[in-house]
């Protein structure tokens, strides 16, 4: 199906009206969207295109068609009241932003690369820390809390050696949602396909934090994890769909980017989002789904998009 934006947005509309269903894409500023999503033209100084001017504005256009959006930057830092003063400003109020957790909690060793600088190679001291978590970042989030979705805790593959088993991360894990707010919704992204283990998901359950299911390189797809952990078992449904399992981030941007088009389709991927949002259509809707598209995963995450929501037959 074409990217019609406006068909698309009564099905974004609908989909969160009448069965609890936030459908997005895993940030938002991209100019290879031009044409598609935004026009070009609102971003225009005099005749040159202004960088600065569409990524702080953007997001304007973007809740004119989409209803929620993953907020991929709060991994990188706890947020600025500014800058999540800013997102509000550009949205209507019913509209759904989800975060990423920062990686300072879910980082247990801090990777060898320069952008960690004196960090890198060293343990983290503020791992799992709730102190930090509820200090920091839900005092944060407190000033934009009725349009907060989903607090997503990514935590990247771990080595050898930073957990000598899987079940002294769900141990850690356990305490460390234990000592939560339980007002907030949490949900777990692991990287660790052989941690896909009952008592990871009993743990979970137990704290009534979903388990985010994704398709990423390391991880197996998506519909072999509804078949281990199915929906009926989450609290809520949270789903991203970031990588064709077996590929890597970097050969996705070399070969995807502008990500104005697709480049190729992962069959598997567009089968269960089509699975979870047929799933949601048959509920009540009163329990929330989450579900985020990148362009990495077939190179434009709109087009993807379009077509599972016409292959759902979402009307």
């Amino acid at each position: 199906m074409l990217f019609e934006r406006n068909r698309i947005a009564a099905m974004t509309r609908r989909l969160k009206d009448d069965h609890g269903v936030a459908l997005g894409t895993s940030s938002w500023r991209y100019q290879g969207w031009c044409g598609l999503l935004y026009d070009e033209e609102r971003y225009l100084w005099g005749t040159h295109f202004s960088k600065k001017h569409f990524s702080e504005h953007c997001l304007e256009e973007y809740a004119e068609v989409f209803q929620s959006v993953c907020v991929d930057a709060t991994y990188y830092a706890i947020p600025k009241l500014s800058f999540l003063e800013g997102l509000q400003k550009q949205v209507p109020g019913d509209f759904v932003f989800s975060f990423k957790v920062p990686d300072d909690i879910t980082i247990s060793t801090f990777p060898k690369a320069g952008t960690f600088g004196k960090r890198a190679g060293t343990k983290n001291e503020l791992f799992l820390s709730d102190g930090l978590f509820k200090m920091g970042f839900l005092r944060q989030l407190e000033t934009i809390r009725d349009q907060v979705g989903v607090l997503i805790f990514e935590f990247s593959h771990f080595q050898p050696g930073e957990f000598e088993h899987g079940r002294d991360f769900v141990e850690a894990l356990d305490n460390f949602f234990g000592a939560l707010p339980t007002d907030w919704r949490y949900a777990v992204e692991i990287r660790n396909r052989n941690w896909l283990h009952p008592d990871y998901f009993a743990m979970l359950a137990s704290h009534g934090v979903a388990h985010v299911y994704n398709q990423w390189t390391r991880m197996p797809p998506i519909t072999e994890q509804l078949a281990v952990h199915p929906l009926e078992a989450n609290p809520f449904v949270v789903a991203r769909y970031l990588l064709t399992p077996g590929r890597s981030f970097s050969y996705a941007r070399e070969h995807f980017e502008p990500f104005h088009q697709i480049r190729e389709i992962d069959r598997e991927a567009r089968t269960s989002m089509e699975r979870i949002l047929r799933h949601a259509i048959a509920g009540d809707g009163s329990t929330p789904t989450y579900l985020y598209v990148g362009n990495e995963l077939e190179g434009n995450a709109l087009h993807s998009i379009a077509d599972v929501l016409e292959r759902a037959e979402v009307g």
